[in-house]
């Protein structure tokens, strides 16, 4: 049994737009603790998302953000020596974390030359329900599907 919850931590609205979501999205692409770099990638990127769909940057990444978030997902459970893949929701915390833990994911194995241009493409992608986030939050949806059978193993 676990001792207690941890708390969570607040975080500060990001200077620009005031948003705490892209807070949240900049310390997550941030390496090595250097957020001035995390910053200037990321207001970069959507910069050149502006530049290129002429809607505001912020806007598609909110709408990115959204689209990415799953609803649900398995989890595994032990049922008398045997494994099962068992669907369940995904609370709203878990949802955020996930879409910027995928976006960021799929932005690293994109081969585009800067990290903007990666970065402002996966947003451009995943705001059009497209990209490789995308992808993976479907393929997530199907196995929670596949598996609704054992869905009376939740707890």
């Amino acid at each position: 049994m676990r001792r207690r919850k941890a708390p969570v931590r607040a975080v500060l609205p990001d200077p620009v737009h005031g948003n705490k979501i892209l807070t949240k999205f900049i310390n997550a692409v941030m390496l090595d603790g250097k957020k001035s770099v995390a910053q200037k990638v990321m207001y970069g990127a959507l910069d050149r998302i502006e530049s290129k769909s002429g809607e505001k940057g912020i806007d598609i990444f909110d709408k990115a953000i959204e689209n990415i978030k799953p609803l649900m997902e398995v989890k595994s459970r032990r049922v008398g020596g045997a494994t099962y893949q068992v669907p369940m929701e995904v609370r709203p915390v878990r949802q955020q974390s996930l879409a910027i833990r995928w976006i960021i994911e799929a932005t690293r194995k994109r081969n585009e030359r800067t990290m903007i241009e990666r970065l402002s493409n996966e947003l451009m992608e995943a705001a059009t329900d497209k990209g490789a986030a995308f992808k993976k939050k479907e393929d997530t949806y199907k196995m929670a599907e596949a598996n609704k059978a054992f869905a009376h193993y939740r707890w």
